[in-house]
């Protein structure tokens, strides 16, 4: 399976009116309790805009009953899509599988367990349509909550966050950097090349997209209304392997093409010692996801690292977006 995607989609062209068209991705993964009724509520938001849209559910081939469900209604509404992937799993992968179907101009992404509510969408294009490449629901910026969240886990993304500040260009560094709540013109993604693992895509794109302005819109983070949590350490290892590739990418490590990482960054790493560097960078990026003590600090030079950090994400994981 292909770990990364080059999101390319030849004639999906920049609309500069109002009726830019809305895709709007919704992975799911066993949401049989909660997908029925979400989806009337963003149909109910999306409709008063008047604008062209159309609402891509990607199921990682759950076994409940979330893929009869969602058929049935699309079977009653066409700008409702249903996309069944086999044996793969993963966030990243089915946000860029879903908007690989579409040829929209505004890209979306949210989730199916009413933690991101509709009713912040129309808020959400109205940042779009008035000029800004992207819009981040935020749950950090004055007005945003992070809901009933236990000490342990603010404490977890505040070290997340804080990770992700020396990859972000000053003059788009923003509050929410791991939303999952977000549209972005699809020109600020054309023909770049994403990780497919994980569940942090939106770091990804500011890190390597063309954002030249964004927005952010406070929200309460909801609680999950029905059905189990899908966030494990395997979520935590993907987002190791990602700032792994993302700092060697920033500080000058590897190169990146649009098809991804250049031949020469393989001649940074050898086998020699390299599994201790590799495991200490990634002690150090799991932290956030783990209850244990902080690991010593890595010796030796940063840089060789992330690198050694990056080099493992590759060889774990190699792909391309429409």
């Amino acid at each position: 399976m292909n770990s990364r995607t080059t999101l390319s989609i030849p004639g999906a062209s920049e609309d500069p009116s109002e009726h830019m068209k809305l895709a709007l991705v919704i992975p799911t993964l066993c949401e049989a309790q909660n997908i029925a009724r979400l989806l009337g509520d963003v149909r109910a938001v999306l409709e008063p805009l008047r604008i062209p849209y159309e609402i891509i559910v990607v199921d990682d081939d759950s076994r409940d009953e979330t893929g009869p469900v969602v058929a049935a209604l699309a079977r009653e509404d066409a700008r409702l899509r249903l996309l069944v992937r086999k044996r793969e799993h993963g966030l990243a992968g089915a946000i860029l599988d879903g908007w690989r179907q579409s040829d929209a101009q505004v890209l979306g992404v949210m989730d199916a367990d009413f933690q991101h509510p509709p009713k912040l969408l129309p808020e959400l294009f109205a940042a779009i349509r008035g000029g800004r490449d992207l819009a981040i629901g935020s749950r950090y910026v004055s007005g945003g909550k992070l809901g009933r969240w236990n000490p342990v886990r603010r404490l977890a993304s505040a070290l997340a966050r804080g990770m992700t500040w020396p990859l972000e260009k000053n003059a788009r560094r923003v509050r929410d950097p791991l939303s999952g709540f977000f549209l972005v013109r699809r020109r600020c993604l054309q023909d770049l090349t994403f990780q497919r693992a994980g569940y942090k895509l939106l770091l990804e794109i500011l890190v390597r997209g063309r954002v030249g302005s964004f927005e952010e819109i406070p929200f309460t983070f909801g609680r999950r209304l029905a059905g189990s949590s899908k966030t494990n350490l395997k979520v935590g290892w993907d987002f190791a392997r990602l700032l792994g590739r993302l700092y060697a990418e920033r500080f000058g490590l590897i190169g990146m093409g649009a098809g991804g990482p250049t031949a020469p960054e393989q001649r940074l790493f050898t086998s020699a010692s390299a599994r201790t560097r590799i495991d200490r960078a990634r002690s150090l990026a799991l932290l956030p996801f783990c209850s244990v003590s902080e690991p010593s600090p890595p010796n030796g030079n940063f840089r060789e690292e992330i690198a050694a950090a990056s080099q493992a994400a590759m060889a774990a994981s190699e792909g391309e977006i429409p």
